[in-house]
């Protein structure tokens, strides 16, 4: 702090990925911030989930802090644990854990129009009061359990995912899966050969992009930590950064040649590698690819032809003790039901209750859909800012990127509160209508609009996601427009 600064009070809800992020940048600039974080330890996402298989779909030295990079990952693909062990790593480094309380969920947020203050509720019922809020809670926490008739009937364990049961029946058991999203698709591969039997219940299949997979040596890892350039290389190859801008701008122009040559890399990679017609036809989709989340993997199609798979496209009528009965009558019997069924990707910082100027409720705004102005900030509330909030990009690129851009943009909100300019900064109802008009217009035109269900839309089948190109969001993360917010004095 300087003379010229004012000393403000910071609020990080959440300590996975982004909450991280908040906490080192906060700490750089000797700011007075605390972390709040309703579980026992940080990692978000990938504390919370921990099944066989988990993979993170973005090569691992591009998942990281720019600042940070990381020598140690085993794979060009990292699983769940090793990037558990990279956030644990980044917050010993950067001595965040005495700023961080665990166990402490924020259970409500108050603003005071007064005083421009935000009171936040813990679940203890302890109040603390703050200039600012970062929301950094994350997008896929809260899981969504499938409305199966009989699911509750089922005889032996039957659980989600992301509430992996150690003690449930794999070797040796008929185990059924139900959900192929990226989730079920990694299940797939990791226990196909340990099971008795798999039946792989899918809604609807998925269209797969090949991706090459392979381990580093010890010497590679060694290289890396000698000279970080070698990691630079691998996370801003070219080929990769190229990779990214044009799935962005095939989402954005789905009659255009970026489009067409990701729908064929799939068809074909579906053509070459199954080699069953019948189970061929029950994996092609029906539906454009990248309309739901691309699945990205090395051996899905491999591993889905060994002879204990077996992939049900058919519609299930219930749930039985020992089993799950389809509606054309099948009964497959079941010692272990498994439930990839996704998660409540409209939560956000809810079920939190977030009242911002004038008592106005985040649960109104938000009746019709989550959004937020350019995902960041949100009209009513005052010195309110997310990481990684609604409208924001979600594709098959590092989040961790998109925060940092984010991050960017918030820091230089947060300097005119710093500066004393002024105790609140909040955009007008008028920019964020326009905002939200011009986004949902693009969005309808984008591949995640053209005809498929997915966790991407929202009630009214609108996609929830960033509309435009990745240097359209890059450009507009490196500065805010000013004109477009309110000052308070």
């Amino acid at each position: 702090m300087t003379d010229s600064t004012k000393a403000l009070r910071y609020a990080v809800i959440g300590a996975g990925m982004a909450g991280l992020l908040a906490a080192i940048k906060l700490k750089e600039r000797g700011e007075n911030f605390t972390v709040f974080e309703k579980a026992a330890k940080l990692g978000g996402t990938w504390r919370e989930n921990r099944y066989p298989g988990l993979t993170c779909d973005v090569p691992a030295h591009a998942y990281t802090y720019s600042f940070e990079p990381y020598a140690e990952w085993q794979s060009y693909y990292a699983t769940g644990g090793e990037i558990q062990t990279y956030f644990e790593y980044v917050s010993s480094k950067y001595d965040l854990l005495p700023s961080i309380r665990f166990n402490s969920e924020v259970v409500g947020a108050v603003f005071d129009d007064a005083s421009q203050t935000w009171t936040l509720t813990l679940g203890n019922g302890e109040r603390i009061e703050v200039d600012v809020v970062i929301a950094a809670s994350g997008v896929l926490h809260h899981p969504k359990t499938p409305d199966i008739p009989g699911l509750d009937t089922f005889a032996g364990p039957a659980f989600h995912t992301a509430r992996w049961d150690d003690a449930a029946p794999i070797d040796g058991a008929r185990v059924g899966l139900i959900g192929c999203g990226s989730t079920g698709i990694q299940i797939v591969t990791a226990i196909n050969k340990r099971v008795k039997n798999l039946v792989h219940f899918q809604r609807s299949p998925q269209w797969v992009m090949p991706v090459p997979q392979f381990a580093y040596t010890d010497e590679d890892r060694a290289a890396f930590r000698k000279d970080p350039a070698l990691i630079d290389a691998i996370r801003y190859n070219e080929e990769y950064i190229g990779a990214i801008k044009r799935f962005t701008d095939g989402v954005t122009d789905i009659e255009g040649e970026a489009m067409h040559q990701i729908e064929e890399v799939c068809r074909q990679h579906l053509e070459d590698s199954i080699r069953d017609p019948v189970l061929r036809e029950k994996l092609r989709p029906n539906y454009r690819a990248a309309c739901k989340r691309l699945i990205y993997s090395w051996c899905y199609y491999e591993e889905v032809q060994h002879p204990a798979v077996f992939v049900e496209t058919g519609r299930i009528e219930r749930i039985e003790p020992n089993g799950v009965r389809m509606q054309d009558g099948t009964f497959h019997e079941l010692d272990t039901l498994i439930l990839a069924t996704g998660f409540h990707a409209d939560r956000f910082i809810r079920p939190t209750t977030v009242l911002g100027a004038g008592g106005v409720s985040l649960d109104t705004v938000w009746e019709r859909r989550p959004t937020a102005y350019y995902a960041v900030t949100i009209p009513g509330f005052p010195n309110f800012f997310m990481l990684n909030g609604p409208t924001g990009p979600v594709g098959n690129f590092s989040l961790i990127d998109i925060a940092e851009r984010q991050w960017t943009y918030i820091d230089q909100l947060i300097a005119r509160l710093r500066s004393g300019e002024a105790r609140g900064v909040v955009p007008t109802q008028a920019a964020f209508d326009d905002y939200e008009t011009r986004r949902i217009a693009a969005a309808k035109k984008t591949i995640f609009g053209s005809g498929c269900t997915s966790w991407y839309l929202d009630d009214e089948g609108v996609p929830a996601t960033w509309p435009w190109s990745y240097d359209d969001f890059d450009k507009a993360m490196s500065r805010p427009v000013m004109e477009d917010y309110a000052l308070i004095a």
